[in-house]
């Protein structure tokens, strides 16, 4: 649908097709700006580009962090920064200086002052260009979300969200041309005012909530604000089912937008039950829209989704999130993090979850300091120049045991390198610097910050760390190896055999269970080469991907590697005749 949006938001915003893949936002409110200037027949001053000073952004209510088992009610603002440049009047042709109050002797009932200390004429005397483009696009927009209800052709409804979403986009973009101090025409009286008149309703509306949802009042619990963020509220009703938390939060918001000047509009839009409080834009919880099931698990400035985490991360943070939230069982997820350390430490975790992929957008000379991937990518090529990454690739790597107190850029090492070479991993790199902080972030608000960290980074399970595997240096880099029994492994005196002469009288029993072993392989790695498979759209084809990014392709790289040991072990016992 990208041509359809496309052409939506050109019809939207008055500029060329090209213009949109070539240009920026700015372009595009320039152009409204232009058209209702000339309305109007007005002229737009020419700026000279200038780096301006910094003014006060959103405010931010301290979170009062914790895991709450009980329905927090979400109130939001209905685009508050547009609402708040409708209603009052802010724009380049209504604002006024003191100079001009005085010289036009204005009356203190036809402007207003904004909690920045910035002057506007009111609406009524002066309607300003901005608030007028705002209009238009917000009601176009309300009149596309109508007709996307009632529309039941799926491509026309495709259109009218593209259509849709291309006004939502250019509203919000108009506060942001304001503020740009670097632009085509920015004004710090306007975008100030609008950060301060938000800052000021988010305290308004925390300061009317706890003030009124009170049990002096005749409500069963004092309400409290738990967080605030840009343009919605978290608020602590203390009720105990989501059915009581979605009508306080209806009330409490057609209550509260009766406060404020039209457009601006306060909405309820979700619960949280149960809700993770980790920090400042940093959440986790159910949301809820009805009362009878929840929509999804939604989670905010969480490393669930980031590519530069290995995939153990994102899986064991939303499991765990999945046991507080979904299971509602913050000691089971406690012990589930706990066990996954153990894995980690014990190499029991397939190298597919410990790949970290990063992209290699400039050269080494480039970065201000040593990256692991650069420098992979340079031994890379001086191994195999035609097979290692290029500028733009995606580079794979894991990082592998190496001396003590060396640089993690020195150990990083391609993961098909490593299954090949057998090399130890650096299990104490991944819980340290992979899983160590998202854990503590989760599991702080719940445990405490000293319990979190004494619980789940020290204690029994994080001693069944294995040694390390460290490279043999010198002339003991050239001895045999002895085989070693199959059975005790212990090593043979005798060349030739596949056990000790103690294990010969089970050797029977220990073939069979190589058998059963070598079974278990075959099946794992003809489930994955068939994923693959369908993967790529032909059950009947040989599997031709060499997706670095993908977890499988390791998986089938490791049972591969497997499989081929296990037949050599099994050749060890040459022609049983049992």
């Amino acid at each position: 649908m990208c041509v359809i949006n496309y052409m939506e938001m050109a019809r939207v915003t008055g500029v060329p097709l090209p213009y949109l893949l070539s240009r920026g936002q700015q372009v595009k409110v320039v152009s409204q700006l232009l058209r209702k200037a000339k309305e109007q027949d007005l002229l737009l001053p020419t700026h000279k580009v200038e780096t301006g000073d910094e003014y006060e952004g959103a405010t931010v209510i301290e979170p009062v962090k914790g895991y709450y088992d009980i329905p927090i009610a979400t109130l939001d603002f209905s685009s508050l920064y547009p609402s708040i440049m409708m209603a009052h009047n802010l724009c380049y042709t209504t604002l006024l200086s003191q100079h001009s109050i005085q010289k036009e002797g204005l009356t203190p009932d036809q402007y207003i002052k904004t909690p920045s200390g910035n002057y506007f004429i009111k609406s009524q005397y002066r309607k300003g260009l901005l608030p007028e483009i705002l209009e238009h696009l917000l009601s176009a927009r309300k009149k596309a979300k109508a007709d996307l209800k009632k529309e039941t052709d799926p491509f026309k409804k495709k259109v009218l969200d593209g259509r849709q979403l291309a006004l939502k986009i250019s509203a919000n973009s108009v506060y942001g041309f304001t503020g740009a101090q670097v632009g085509k025409l920015p004004c710090l009286e306007i975008s100030q005012s609008v950060t301060a008149f938000g800052r000021m309703m988010i305290e308004q509306t925390k300061t009317y909530v706890e003030e009124h949802y009170t049990m002096a009042n005749g409500y069963q619990h004092d309400a409290k604000v738990i967080y605030g963020d840009t343009d919605s509220v978290m608020c602590k009703f203390g009720v105990e089912t989501v059915a009581e938390a979605m009508k306080l939060g209806q009330e409490a918001a057609e209550l509260i937008s009766e406060k404020f000047i039209k457009p601006i509009k306060l909405e309820f839009e979700k619960v949280y039950f149960p809700y993770l409080l980790i920090n400042k834009k940093r959440y986790a919880g159910l949301y809820w829209t009805n009362p009878d099931k929840h929509d999804k698990m939604d989670c905010k400035g969480i490393e669930t989704v980031r590519r530069d985490n290995s995939p153990l991360v994102a899986n064991l943070i939303n499991t765990c999130l999945q046991l507080i939230l979904i299971n509602r069982d913050p000691q089971g997820a406690v012990e589930y993090a706990k066990q996954s350390i153990s894995d980690l430490l014990c190499n029991r975790i397939d190298i597919s979850q410990l790949v970290i992929t990063k992209e290699l957008t400039k050269t080494g000379d480039e970065y201000a300091g040593k990256q692991a991937h650069v420098e992979l990518a340079h031994r890379m090529k001086k191994r195999d120049a035609g097979s290692a990454p290029q500028l733009g690739d995606r580079v794979p790597y894991v990082i592998i045991a190496g001396t003590k107190g060396s640089a993690a850029y020195m150990n990083s090492e391609d993961p098909i390198y490593v299954l090949e070479n057998n090399i130890a991993i650096d299990t104490q790199y991944y819980l340290e610097n992979q899983l160590s902080k998202p854990l503590l972030r989760i599991f702080e608000p719940i445990l405490g910050e000293k319990k979190a960290e004494s619980e789940l980074l020290r204690g029994d399970h994080t001693r069944t760390k294995t040694k390390v595997a460290s490279k043999v240096g010198g002339l003991m880099a050239f001895a045999k190896k002895k085989e070693t029994c199959i059975g005790c492994r212990t090593v043979l005196q005798e060349e030739g055999v596949a056990v000790c002469k103690y294990c010969r009288p089970k050797e029977s029993e220990i073939y069979q269970k190589e058998i059963s072993h070598l079974n278990i392989l075959e099946e794992k790695f003809s489930r994955l080469w068939t994923q693959c498979q369908r993967c790529q759209g032909s059950l009947h084809e040989d599997v031709l991907c060499t997706s670095r990014d993908c977890p499988i392709f390791y998986m089938r790289k490791k049972v591969q590697k497997d499989l081929a040991d296990q037949d050599k072990l099994l050749m060890r016992f040459g022609d049983p005749t049992w």
